[in-house]
């Protein structure tokens, strides 16, 4: 493990400790859609969060760069959804993530986030990974779809180099012969040797591509695997949250909706009374 702990957020927002046993969640749309949208969606994760007494980071991406189709909805972009995320932070007190993706967004990305998210298809860029790492913040490499839990140390390495410690990384499901992905959950107890790990449980519900240019899904998984991730053992749990996901602009067929998260809370939270005893 890189270091026994790390914090998330504070002077403003809510503190987070990533490690001692205690998960975070990390919630929210896949896209900014609009300001007072994300603002009702960290509302609503933030009462979830109160509920249920648990760690929440709030995400949602600036920009999805890396979309199938030319058409798909990218969202606002750096700067309109930079100030969208602070607004996020000083009204409701959440600290936030969204992914970057080059290396001239890092470093005013990190002005705003609290933790800065490289996105899989660019999990190999050195030069993502070094400017990530030289803010200091915390940063969460999602895995690749290509890639097998032992290549992740190499990426971490990347990161290391520039002194920063405050590394996790993120299952998300290997790519299963043309458009599918499948979880191997040996990947987790092999990562957790290098770095906190969190579990993906929507990507990993995923289909790229498969949708006539866009990702399909099977959202209906998603507790299912989010359970198995927590009695194997993480270090917090991702889940692209939406009020309506089959309107989503992004990742509607994964996305899932605040009833589906809270009870996945809820499961959760009684799988690791168990697992934390043993």
């Amino acid at each position: 493990m890189l270091v026994d702990s790390f914090t998330i957020g504070g002077n403003g927002t809510r503190q987070c400790v990533v490690g001692k046993g205690i998960p975070i969640f990390i919630a929210g749309p896949c896209v900014i859609e609009s300001e007072d949208f994300t603002l009702r969606c960290a509302e609503k994760l933030s009462n979830i969060a109160e509920r249920h007494k648990i760690q929440m980071v709030f995400k949602a991406s600036y920009d999805k760069a890396n979309r199938t189709s030319l058409n798909s909805f990218r969202g606002p972009g750096l700067e309109k959804g930079l100030k969208i995320l602070q607004k996020v932070k000083e009204q409701i007190g959440l600290p936030v993530l969204s992914d970057v993706h080059c290396k001239d967004e890092v470093f005013a990305a990190s002005e705003v986030l609290d933790v800065i998210q490289i996105p899989a298809f660019l999990a190999r860029q050195t030069d993502m990974l070094v400017y990530a790492g030289k803010t200091g913040k915390p940063v969460n490499i999602k895995k690749p779809q290509f890639a097998s839990p032992y290549d992740m140390k190499y990426m971490l390495e990347k990161i290391l180099s520039t002194g920063n410690r405050k590394i996790m990384v993120c299952e998300r499901g290997t790519a299963f012969g043309y458009r599918d992905l499948v979880v191997d959950f040996r990947s987790i107890p092999i990562m957790r040797n290098w770095a906190f790990v969190i579990f993906d449980g929507t990507h990993t519900t995923q289909k790229p591509s498969a949708d006539d240019g866009i990702s399909g899904g099977e959202r209906w998984l998603s507790p299912y695997l989010t359970r198995a991730s927590a009695a194997v053992g993480v270090d917090g749990f991702f889940h692209e949250v939406h009020p309506e996901p089959d309107k989503a602009l992004s990742d509607p067929k994964t996305s899932i909706d605040f009833d589906m998260f809270e009870n996945i809370v809820k499961q959760v939270k009684k799988i690791l009374e168990v697992v934390l005893d043993t």
